[in-house]
């Protein structure tokens, strides 16, 4: 992955408040033997094996739901408001299995464009941010 990738994540994570913090966690990519359709069903099962029980899960993906920055912080002030923790996940260059995008509480687009998934996380944490930001009624976000 591009170092600029990982630097921008790394911008907009530092930049969160304390409760409303954003962790990277990297799966290792499911071995390619057996075909891409294969190693994409292993890689749905890892991630839902790493997220944190109880969370709240947003599958990310080009067909799910498209909403803008300021729905983002309404349902960002609801899921708070639920108690539950925040779970976003990103497929490889392969996409997201559809068990993920199944046992999923929401599906969300950032476009309909296909990201690489290093820019979707760069995207991402940009938009938590921002949707922070409107909560708190910073001048971060302009409409």
């Amino acid at each position: 992955m591009p170092a600029w990738m990982d630097a921008g994540f790394a911008e907009y994570a530092a930049r969160m408040p304390r409760e409303a913090r954003i962790e990277l966690k990297t799966l290792k990519p499911a071995p390619r033997g057996g075909g891409a359709r294969r190693a994409l069903e292993a890689e749905g099962g890892c991630i839902l094996a790493a997220l944190p029980a109880g969370c709240l899960r947003v599958a990310l993906d080009e067909r799910g739901t498209l909403i803008g920055t300021a729905e983002l912080a309404r349902r960002m002030a609801r899921w708070r408001e639920s108690g539950r923790d925040v779970a976003f996940a990103i497929g490889s260059a392969d996409g997201l299995a559809a068990g993920v995008k199944r046992a999923a509480d929401f599906v969300w687009s950032l476009s309909p464009l296909t990201l690489p998934h290093g820019l979707a996380r760069v995207l991402l944490a940009e938009q938590l941010y921002r949707a922070v930001s409107i909560l708190h009624n910073h001048p971060y976000h302009r409409e």
